[in-house]
């Protein structure tokens, strides 16, 4: 009479792939341009995570794919303290996903939203740990182009880390980026003149600018500059020849680095970590301690909540066309019938589909776990070719020691025969002398 329960089959195959299976799916946190983003979990690790999903017929709509394919390709490049790191990337038929780490203290912009005050200290540490994140980017000529306050997200502990790759760019060697490629309230001057063909293009000092932007709104609760998605290029440019107000409650140390990072000619702005960390204002903020997280904020994001508008999860629910509990079931069907349309005619794909055929060939399928392990391996393998190295050339010198031992042997055995002999032969000649002596006595 049988009491065992039978054994339950997996919804996953562990040892594939990972994909979408590989994921239970908790709820939306968030949207953007060309995608939402909802906590998962990882079944077989139970590691939570961030994953943002893109519709693939939407992308194409939006003439965003180029976009979405370089952020993917970008984020597998990378990998630092404080950015929001990718672990995955796969697709299915509907959708491109990335899978990146999941940090529960939500966006600047909420924080700011909720009028919470920021304090210079607050603020002064993440200047500091946004600034090492873009020196850290510029070491792999990447370009974010779009650093805010929705861009920047906060982890259990209060650190900042920089998402949303969507328009960053890699710079080559000497070269300038020429696009308008940004959010307006946070670009940069020498955006605008190149759009308006005043100067040749920008660089990195764009992102510092930014940072500058964010720090005074986080502190004043507002921007310095009053520049709107709808404001023309030549009132923002305009706008950018009028002194900027800086609170005299203010540390004047602060005062001097928002001034720095907010100046005009980008020959003249901070806009690398080696300019920023000689600031007697940050002095002494060691960089290997900020590094290591050694540093504590001064704000904790509330763990009893999530901080973040709780209408996203409502509209994947309710006003999500297509919400990702119901992808198995819509993928089945698609399917099924696609193999129907694909027996019934033989005609050739239309544009659309043939636009989805090139993302599949072109989407770069991504597993860091894979990587770590491989890192790990190749640690391992090198550890292991430095101890037989080293029980070579342990071996050596105990052979050669032994060498010298047995020579040393050797040697000290033929003095001692060499010694012996010459004895002996001392001997003999004093007795050769003695018989010799007897003889002339006995004449």
């Amino acid at each position: 009479m049988g009491g065992g329960h039978s054994a339950r089959k997996a919804s996953f195959d562990a040892e594939g792939e990972v994909d979408f299976d590989h994921f239970q799916i908790l709820r939306a946190i968030g949207k953007g341009s060309f995608g939402k983003v909802c906590i998962v979990q990882k079944k077989d690790t139970k590691k939570m995570y961030a994953m943002k999903y893109m519709n693939k017929q939407a992308c194409i709509k939006k003439d965003a794919i180029r976009n979405v394919l370089r952020e993917i390709d970008i984020l597998q490049r990378i990998e630092h303290p404080f950015l929001v790191n990718l672990w995955f990337a796969f697709q299915d038929e509907e959708d491109m996903f990335m899978v990146v780490d999941l940090l529960m203290g939500g966006d600047l912009r909420y924080h700011i939203q909720q009028e919470i005050k920021f304090d210079e200290e607050r603020v002064r540490l993440y200047i500091v740990e946004i600034a090492m994140a873009q020196d850290y980017l510029r070491s792999e000529h990447i370009i974010h182009r779009d650093i805010k306050p929705d861009n920047i997200l906060l982890d259990e502990e209060g650190h900042v880390h920089i998402t949303d790759f969507n328009i960053a760019t890699v710079l080559q060697e000497g070269q300038l980026a020429t696009s308008m490629s940004g959010t307006k309230p946070y670009m940069a001057p020498e955006v605008f003149d190149t759009a308006v063909d005043e100067c040749p293009g920008y660089s990195y000092p764009v992102d510092w600018w930014s940072l500058g932007i964010c720090a005074y709104e986080m502190l004043r609760g507002k921007r310095p500059y009053d520049i709107h998605s709808g404001t023309s290029l030549e009132d923002i440019r305009q706008g950018f020849t009028v002194p900027i107000s800086y609170s005299s409650s203010w540390n004047e140390g602060m005062r001097n680095i928002l001034k720095q990072l907010l100046t005009v000619d980008p020959a003249e702005r901070i806009s690398t970590f080696e300019d920023l960390k000689s600031h007697p204002f940050l002095s002494d903020l060691d960089p290997q301690k900020v590094l290591r997280r050694e540093f504590k904020p001064t704000f904790v994001p509330a763990k009893d909540h999530l901080n973040c508008d709780p209408t996203f999860e409502l509209e994947e629910m309710i006003i999500e066309a297509k919400p990702l509990h119901k992808k198995k079931k819509r993928l089945a069907k698609q399917n099924s019938k696609r193999e129907s349309q694909n027996n019934l005619s033989g005609m050739d794909m239309d544009p659309l589909q043939l636009c989805l055929e090139n993302i599949n060939d072109e989407f770069k399928v991504y597993n860091r776990e894979d990587v770590q392990r491989e890192k790990q391996e190749k640690k391992r393998k090198e550890k292991l070719k430095e101890l037989q190295k080293f029980g070579e050339e342990l071996a050596f010198d105990s052979n050669k020691t032994e060498t010298k031992k047995a020579e040393s042997k050797k040697s000290a055995g033929t003095s001692r025969k060499a010694a012996d002999k010459k004895a002996t032969d001392k001997k003999d000649a004093k007795q050769l002398d003695i018989k010799s002596s007897s003889k002339q006595e006995n004449i």
